[in-house]
């Protein structure tokens, strides 16, 4: 509270209820000062300029293994619905024991994100590392600078 004193003459001062704000216009000024000096610098600009790959495109599978996740969250290899606690041996049957095997993991749309990576997790812990997933290609697919096109991430 700030004092005033009366023009009246009189020891006695009266309260003034009114707040200085010029204080605070001064210390909200020097911050807007410090944030627009300091938030250009807080941003990360390399400009990097990125070499072109060359490689070929790694041949697809004449019989890929698509493992598919439907949207009631069942799992099929192939057109065969699987158990999840049969995907392991159903998928050694089909590849015959070799872990290596890339499997090509497809997913409806309607399946959340946490699903899809439990049946990445089911087949990590299968032994099949080697997953790529498929999604369908579209008439406005970014090109790929090799290439390739952008249906399956490996």
């Amino acid at each position: 509270m700030a004092g005033r004193i009366k023009e009246g003459g009189g020891d006695e001062l009266d309260v003034n209820h009114e707040i200085n704000v010029t204080p605070f216009i001064d210390v909200m000024l020097v911050l807007l000062i410090i944030f627009m000096v300091a938030a250009p610098l807080a941003t990360v600009d390399i400009n990097v300029d990125l070499p072109v790959s060359n490689a070929t495109p790694a041949p697809r599978p004449e019989e890929p293994l698509f493992v598919t996740l439907k949207d009631d969250l069942s799992l099929a290899i192939g057109n065969d619905t699987v158990a999840r606690e049969a995907l392991a041996a159903s998928l050694d049957k089909v590849t015959e024991g070799d872990r290596e095997t890339r499997v090509f993991l497809r997913a409806d749309a309607a399946v959340a994100y946490g699903d899809l990576m439990e049946a990445m997790n089911l087949l990590r812990s299968s032994g099949y590392v080697r997953i790529a997933l498929v999604g369908l290609e579209s008439a406005n697919a970014v090109a790929v600078p090799n290439g390739q096109d952008a249906q399956a991430a490996e």
